[in-house]
């Protein structure tokens, strides 16, 4: 193994060191997979949920800076406007539409899905869209808020999809905070316990990274790639707003919006094309799990697999 691969494995088991702007900009100095070439985006479509803001709109705007048509699927079309202006400034020119869509409302979701079925191709979907409730919260169909809006409705919004993304790249946004959660097979609705939205939001993180193979064999046939990746620790108004003393404390020592998104969007343009189905971080796959416990048997992830895909109202297969 070479002296970088030693040290870029050193800082992810470390986390403080991977984690920080300072483990992304030791990995980016150490040399790692090119840049994606400056065009490798143009005439392709990408759409980012949950873009009007944080990783979301530096996601959007790398997209774009490569020429890519960028779509946001956004709850909030006002404050997505502001996004759009701000995309279109870092990078003059680009073309940024707008969708209204809630994704953790499978309704709704089904509703901007046949809104986008006579689109142009879509080539990269990015499922960015996140939230961490301080207190327990249901979907309008009664699923517990982080599993539908992490979980559910990206699962559903991709299926729909199907027909219009031939040949595309699936990117999930997940987080590092899922290595310290194993899945929640007997409760994925989190009924149980004392409810705690940074746990909430850590299952539901771990039910993507999971299930991110089994997508990739669902799709494959479809040309369709499913990749999972963590950001490290950005920093984003959701995580100022929703984890306040992380934010105090690390400070200084979170990635920016851009450092965050940057795997995201290499993900999505670089050539050839990463292996599909797996767990990346800073450019390199990472693996599932550390800790025993976390880890999952077959059975376990079939048991959560046919709960979701129930849930959405698709055959599992």
């Amino acid at each position: 193994m070479s002296t970088s691969r030693i040290v870029d494995t050193l800082l992810d088991r470390s986390v403080m060191g991977g984690y920080t702007r300072f483990g992304y900009l030791a990995r980016r100095g150490l040399g790692w997979p090119d840049d994606p070439a400056p065009d490798a985006l143009r005439g392709r479509v990408a759409l980012v949920t949950g873009g009007a803001a944080g990783l979301g709109k530096a996601t959007a705007i790398g997209l774009a800076g490569l020429g890519a048509s960028v779509r946001l699927l956004v709850r909030d079309t006002a404050k997505a406007e502001a996004a759009r202006a701000d995309i279109g400034a870092a990078v003059p020119g680009a073309r940024v539409d707008l969708t209204r869509c809630d994704v953790s409302d499978l309704d709704d979701v089904r509703r901007a899905a046949r809104e986008l079925a006579d689109a142009t191709a879509i080539d990269v979907l990015v499922h960015n869209a996140g939230v961490l409730p301080a207190v327990r919260a249901e979907s309008p169909q009664g699923h517990e808020l982080t599993l539908a809006t992490h979980v559910l409705g990206p699962l559903l919004f991709t299926e729909l999809l199907v027909p219009v993304l031939a040949d595309a790249r699936v990117i999930m946004v997940s987080s590092g905070g899922m290595y310290t959660r194993s899945l929640p097979v007997a409760d994925p609705e989190y009924h149980l316990g004392e409810y705690q939205g940074a746990v909430a939001y850590a299952r539901s993180k771990r039910l993507q990274v999971a299930l991110t193979p089994l997508l990739a064999g669902r799709w494959a046939g479809h040309g369709i790639d499913v990749h999972a990746m963590h950001p490290g620790w950005a920093d984003t108004p959701g995580v100022t707003s929703s984890l306040p003393g992380f934010s105090r404390v690390l400070g200084p020592a979170l990635r920016t919006p851009a450092q965050g998104a940057d795997t995201v969007v290499w993900l999505a343009a670089a050539q050839p094309a990463p292996p599909s189905g797996r767990f990346w971080h800073d450019r390199r796959s990472r693996p599932e799990y550390y800790l025993p416990f976390t880890g999952h048997r077959d059975d376990e992830l079939d048991t959560v697999w046919r709960y979701c895909a129930a849930a959405v109202g698709i055959d599992p297969g």
